[in-house]
């Protein structure tokens, strides 16, 4: 069965090659050429994954991705040239999954949307025990199933990067991860020094998660090693 990918582009030149290179590795793409058009068929079809270029007429790409992440976990791959606008994307809370900068190699293109669609279905896959369901962690709650994390009963909007996170350090609590181990368990591929990205989604997910996030309980960072879970 075909994945299908929703992309988001208006410059009809990248569209085209992006639409070209994705249909020949087995990909189903559907185009969009503004933020509206784009929403109009995401409620329409379902998708896989999509692909946002930030810089669109009528609905710009920041709007648009405010809008999606209000309804659906969907993974989000940015395709931009303006890092600060990647940066804004990951670390506000508006939840994009990955990037990839203008210009791009195709292969690396194919390369993230495997892994993004990859890491999705890894972690929308229901436990067979409905015992082990759910993990509780002082006021935190992690229901597996439903891919749902809440607190005090409430629940926070979480991309599936950040509900994988959380996973990790939840099922391994007494484990210290490095940042290269982090990546390459939650991103599945080489790490390449991609210190920026994990520093990041640990700031959004502290953000949505922490009482104080500059003194966090939850995320405790351990200096010079990497991240582990706290102890209460």
């Amino acid at each position: 069965m075909k994945h299908r990918i929703l992309l988001v582009e208006d410059d009809l030149s990248i569209s085209n090659m992006v639409k070209g290179y994705l249909s020949k590795e087995g990909f189903g793409i559907v185009c969009a050429f503004n933020g509206e058009e784009a929403y109009q068929i995401f409620l329409r079809e379902k998708f896989d994954l999509i692909l946002l270029d930030l810089m669109l007429p009528k609905l710009n790409g920041m709007d648009f991705l405010k809008m999606i992440r209000e309804s659906s976990h969907l993974p989000i791959l940015i395709l931009s040239a303006k890092d600060g606008e990647v940066d804004k994307a990951l670390g506000l809370g508006f939840g994009a999954d990955d990037y990839i900068t203008k210009p791009f190699s195709m292969i690396e293109l194919a390369a993230r949307v495997n892994a993004a669609i990859r890491r999705a279905k890894q972690y929308s896959i229901p436990e067979k025990l409905a015992e082990d369901r759910l993990i509780t962690v002082n006021e935190l709650t992690m229901d597996l199933e439903n891919f749902i994390v809440s607190k005090n009963g409430l629940d926070i909007k979480v991309t599936s990067k950040e509900f994988a996170i959380l996973k990790l350090l939840f099922t391994n609590p007494k484990r210290t991860f490095t940042k290269e181990q982090i990546y390459g368990l939650i991103w599945n591929e080489d790490y390449y020094g991609n210190e920026n990205v994990i520093n990041v989604h640990m700031k959004r997910l502290r953000d949505k998660i922490e009482d104080h996030p500059s003194e966090p309980k939850y995320i405790k960072t351990l200096w010079g090693f990497g991240y582990r879970l706290g102890e209460f």
